[in-house]
C-alpha cells in the first residue's frame, strides 16, 4: 500500500541511449516507459536519475588504447566496465526518452559527469565516496520508502538500490517496470544481492494508494 505523501518513486536512466536503437541499448527497454509513466501517477514524489557523460570519459572502451567495449580494467577505486561512448552531455542520446513523462519529477540526479570515475548508483559515484545529493534530499524531505523503476536491474537500478538500503532506507525494485543487460550473469548476481541485503523485489500490480 503507498503513502503518496511520504514515499518516494525514483525512475533510473530511462534516457534514449539506454533504449533500443541507442548506443547501449537495454533489450525492452523502451517497453516498460508506460508502465513507468501510470507509476508516476500514484506518487505525489517523483525523481529521476539521468547519466550524464562528457565526452572523453574515463568509463567508455574508446579512451583506452586496445580496449573494447565491456571489457573490465582496474581503475583507482576499483574494477570498471569499459562501455560504449553513450549518454553524452547536450547529445540526442542522453536526452529522456521521449514517451517518459517527466513533468512531475521534483529533481534531476545527473550522475558520471566527473571524467575519472563512472557513476550507477543514484546515491554514490562509483568510488562509493562521492554523493550525489540524493541521501540529503530524501532525508530533508523525510521520505520513508523508495520505490524505484528504469534501467538497468543489474547495474544502474541495482547500485542505486543496494546503496539505499546501506543507508537505512527502505528500498523496493518494482521488477515488471524494469530491464536488464545480464551480462555474464550480471543479473543473477545483482538479485541474490538484493536477497542477501533486504531490497524488496515486487511487481506493479502490487502498488495501490492508501485511501
Amino acid at each position: 500500500m503507498l503513502n503518496p505523501q511520504t514515499d518516494l518513486f525514483l525512475i533510473i536512466d530511462v534516457q534514449n541511449d539506454f533504449c533500443p536503437g541507442g548506443a547501449l541499448g537495454v533489450n525492452g527497454g523502451d517497453e516498460i516507459i508506460p508502465l513507468i509513466n501510470s507509476l508516476t501517477r500514484r506518487f505525489d514524489n517523483v525523481v529521476l536519475t539521468q547519466d550524464w557523460h562528457p565526452a572523453g570519459h574515463s568509463s567508455f572502451a574508446s579512451s583506452h588504447e586496445g580496449k573494447a567495449p565491456f571489457e573490465m580494467i582496474e581503475m583507482s577505486y576499483g574494477m570498471q566496465n569499459l562501455w560504449p561512448d553513450h549518454c553524452i552531455q547536450g547529445s540526442f542520446g542522453a536526452q529522456f526518452h521521449e514517451n517518459l513523462d517527466t513533468d512531475k519529477a521534483q529533481m534531476i540526479i545527473r550522475k558520471g559527469f566527473r571524467t575519472g570515475v563512472d557513476s550507477y548508483s543514484a546515491y554514490f559515484e562509483n568510488d562509493k565516496e562521492t554523493r550525489t545529493g540524493l541521501a540529503g534530499f530524501i532525508q530533508e524531505r523525510g521520505f520513508n520508502r523508495v520505490f524505484m523503476a528504469g534501467l538497468a536491474t543489474d547495474f544502474c537500478v541495482g547500485f542505486s538500490a543496494l546503496d539505499g538500503k546501506s543507508l537505512g532506507l527502505d528500498v523496493f525494485v518494482v521488477e515488471d517496470a524494469c530491464r536488464a543487460i545480464d551480462m555474464d550473469g550480471s543479473l543473477a548476481s545483482m538479485l541474490q544481492q538484493f536477497e542477501d541485503n533486504g531490497v524488496k523485489r515486487i511487481q506493479s500490480a502490487e502498488l495501490t494508494v492508501s485511501t
